[in-house]
């Protein structure tokens, strides 16, 4: 199957609007977002912002790839599958969403559909790609500061009535992002997050992934 197929083939609704994003507006969430603290104010990272044509062809050659079987080559480190209590909430979350799809367990093209969304940058009309300096790789603190603003531009974007995924798909097949995007070679793909207005139609939008209660993953110490 061609990337064309794929997209003309796609039974699902779009999870986003089929609308711009303003640049101003993206420029206002990034500022919010960087005011998240980084140790010792090293703000290592870097954001691409991706729309119209470049990000249409991030998605065309992503997609490509992984139908031809390329093994993924994401840049930043990538530990070991889930497995045990780790697993099953992956698991318990797909449950979530295919139910709210109405995805079934042997719905092979469905699934697959799926999970080349990811690859697709969740078709959304802009992909923010998260990056760092090269010259910081090997200090821990980095990755979560990257991580902190990531989650600041999220909430950001929220707040300004823009919906976000954050989602590695969108870079395990680097050297198509890295070209598309114009990203340095001092720089290292972090992640990606796909932006824009959400569609209240989309039957996964509404749904709430289970999270723990604060009584089973935290502990006090110290209080009455």
């Amino acid at each position: 199957m061609t990337y064309e197929e794929v997209v003309l083939s796609r039974r699902s609704i779009r999870g986003y609007l089929d609308q711009p994003v303003p640049r101003a507006l993206i420029e206002e969430i990034l500022t919010m977002a960087m005011r998240s603290p980084s140790s010792m104010n090293t703000q290592p990272y870097h954001f691409h912002v991706i729309t119209g044509e470049p990000l249409d062809r991030i998605r065309k050659g992503n997609t490509e790839r992984i139908l031809a079987g390329e093994p993924d080559s994401r840049e930043f480190r990538k530990g070991r599958p889930f497995e045990g209590v780790h697993r099953d909430r992956q698991v318990g979350c797909a449950i979530q969403l295919f139910e709210a799809m109405g995805i079934g367990r042997d719905d092979k093209a469905a699934r697959q559909d799926w999970v080349l969304r990811g690859f697709r940058q969740f078709d959304a009309p802009v992909c923010v790609i998260i990056t760092y300096d090269k010259a910081l790789s090997d200090a821990d603190d980095t990755v979560f500061d990257c991580g902190a603003v990531t989650t600041a531009l999220v909430n950001a974007a929220w707040s300004k009535g823009l919906g976000c995924v954050i989602n590695s798909q969108g870079i395990m097949q680097s050297p198509v992002v890295r070209e598309h995007a114009g990203i340095p070679e001092d720089q290292v793909i972090m992640k990606a997050v796909a932006l824009g207005w959400p569609d209240p139609d989309f039957p996964a939008n509404p749904v709430k992934i289970t999270r723990r209660e604060v009584s089973e993953a935290a502990r006090f110490v110290g209080f009455d």
